[in-house]
């Protein structure tokens, strides 16, 4: 046999035993990072809670360099060889094959991969387009729930919270437990197949940590029927815990795991295994968007590119421009069956448009590290992803070839876009109000209030605030979208317009005032109703707060202060009455 083989296969396996290595390296130190998060809200240090979200993110990126690096060294073969990584990959998925965190690992490999190479080089022969091995629930190496029974239900509930993980004492446990139950009996009892007594409960190990709160998450098991279950713990910040709210049914779990919030720090070696058991209780979750949840955005962007691949596969429609008000800075693509927005930045922004495509790029980074409090959809970013040609409608191409021709590219039958950004698809404020009635109105236009609030709250300002920035989602959230104009709030000037010192001044065209990049008047937020008289004079109603520059700079004030507020994925109503207001509950819900 001849020799060169050999070298090949040889070489192929010291790379993916390398690539394996910088994985496992990757693997050790995100679990460490997430085992802290307990020390961290037991300390109630929430500005530690922020960094270490970032620090999570940066670490996958800093891994993957390193492992290059690496590779550079373990062989003096041309590691960009296509025919080599195929090797590679063989020899890799030898080496994962029943790994017990198999997929998150064979995502390591493309992005090492993808670091090397232009990912329009993208073959399953070369990396894991598809997984190598079934994404399903095996039997466990050790369980990853914990299960609970006992004819008595407030036993069992203060069993529940007795064997917590946590090391704080609860402020009153008699009051959660009154607390829990009260939900319990009104909206899981009347539900029942069979008696209460029979019950069963699964609490997963681990708890899950967001924010200022924490989450033990399991299921309620009736026979065949199972509730969700989330017990939500806060901080008294004096040195005790109590529960905040409890909640029982799959749509307000949904929004705890929503795709507008940042990602939970919850250790979960066995990713695959939890992300089963949360799909038994929110089943209208995809893949993608539960992964994205447990802290693995980088896998997320696989299956969801896998999910793309398969509704290509399983439909016929063709890409169209999205309906809504053309944007000035971005060109949006949908495919209707698909509820996913495409985004790709223009190669010239109208006036008075005046950022460039890198601020652009840098807002939306921004977003994706920052605390986005349930107001701001999450987004995937892509190179170079390429598309049947045939799917994309003639209109569309046009479109494409007329605002960013350097952002495509046509190879046969085939489309190339450079560079994109994806996002779930949600109703424009300003297209749902125009069919919507006078209590959807209201309700819109609270929920727009608030989200303005809430983001201010997280110290970001959203800058370009007219209603089709803006979109609603199926739980009638409201959800800011368009980020080419944020900026962190504490940044901001806010003024009032100066009175005019003479009528010749009042009577001019533009501004008599000097006007500087940072400042902003909130007066003029009238301006973003566009006509809408109906939806303005609601929104005034609630949110009128929002014109007067105090309101601001006290926000402002208090954010500089060091003060992180309170902002939690479920209504006002939900809490628990505790006989005291929490800090701040205005930002709540």
């Amino acid at each position: 046999m001849p020799m060169t083989p050999l070298i090949h296969n040889s070489t192929a396996r010291r790379m993916a035993k390398t690539i394996l290595n910088g994985f496992r390296s990757y693997f050790a130190d995100y679990l460490n990072s997430t085992l802290s998060a307990k020390a961290r809200f037991e300390k109630a240090d929430w500005h530690g809670v922020q960094q270490a979200n970032v620090d999570r993110l940066e670490l996958y990126k800093a891994k993957v360099a390193q492992t290059v690096m690496y590779l550079e060294m373990v062989t003096n073969k041309d590691i960009a060889n296509l025919d080599l990584w195929t090797e590679a990959k063989k020899a890799y998925t030898q080496l994962v094959f029943n790994f017990p965190n198999f997929e998150i690992a064979e995502t390591f490999f493309n992005s090492v991969f993808a670091d090397l190479h232009d990912h329009d080089k993208i073959s399953d022969d070369i990396i894991y387009v598809l997984s190598s091995q079934l994404i399903e629930a095996p039997a466990a190496e050790y369980s990853i729930f914990v299960r609970y029974d006992g004819a008595d239900l407030r036993d069992t509930f203060r069993r529940i919270l007795k064997e917590s993980e946590f090391s704080l004492p609860g402020e009153d446990i008699e009051l959660d437990l009154d607390c829990i139950l009260d939900v319990f009996n009104q909206e899981v009892i009347p539900q029942l197949t069979g008696p209460a007594a029979e019950l069963k409960f699964d609490l997963l190990e681990s708890t899950f940590y967001r924010g200022k709160a924490a989450y033990m998450v399991g299921r309620v098991l009736d026979g065949e029927q199972i509730f969700p279950m989330a017990l939500v713990i806060l901080n008294t910040e004096q040195g005790q815990l109590y529960v905040d709210t409890a909640i029982f049914n799959s749509d307000e779990l949904s929004v705890i795991f929503s795709f507008t919030r940042n990602h939970f720090m919850v250790d979960a070696p066995l990713p695959y295994q939890y992300a089963h058991f949360l799909k038994t209780l929110m089943p209208l979750k995809l893949d993608y968007e539960i992964y994205n949840s447990l802290g693995f955005p980088k896998h997320a962007k696989t299956e969801f590119y896998r999910q793309l691949v398969h509704q290509l596969d399983n439909s016929s429609d063709q890409f169209i421009v999205a309906p809504g008000i053309k944007g000035m800075v971005m060109t949006v693509f949908t495919l209707p069956s698909y509820n996913i927005v495409f985004k790709i930045i223009k190669d010239k922004f109208a006036p008075p448009k005046e950022v460039t495509h890198q601020t652009v790029r840098e807002k939306y980074r921004l977003v994706s590290r920052h605390d986005r409090i349930g107001r701001m959809a999450d987004t995937q970013e892509f190179d170079n992803l390429v598309f049947p040609l045939n799917r994309f409608s003639d209109q569309l191409i046009e479109e494409l070839q007329k605002v960013a021709p350097s952002s495509i590219e046509i190879r046969g039958d085939r489309l190339v876009i450079k560079h994109l950004y994806t996002e779930r698809y949600m109703t424009p404020l300003n297209i749902y109000l125009e069919s919507a009635n006078d209590d959807e109105i209201r309700n819109a236009m609270e929920e727009y209030g608030n989200c303005i609030k809430q983001l201010a709250a997280a110290n970001i300002f959203p800058g370009d605030m007219p209603l089709k920035n803006f979109g609603v989602t199926r739980h009638g959230r409201v959800v800011f979208y368009d980020y080419d104009e944020i900026a962190t709030l504490t940044d901001c000037n806010f003024r009032k317009i100066p009175q005019a010192r003479t009528e010749e001044e009042e009577m001019q065209s533009g501004t008599w005032y000097t006007v500087a990049p940072d400042d902003v008047f909130p007066e003029e937020f009238r301006l973003f109703f566009s006509g809408n008289n109906k939806a303005r004079k609601m929104f005034e109603e609630m949110h009128s707060d929002l014109y007067q520059v105090e309101f601001w700079q006290d926000l402002q004030e208090k954010i500089r202060g060091g003060f992180v507020l309170d902002v939690f994925p479920y209504r006002r109503a939900r809490r628990f009455d505790r006989g005291k207001d929490s800090v701040l509950q205005v930002f709540s819900g």
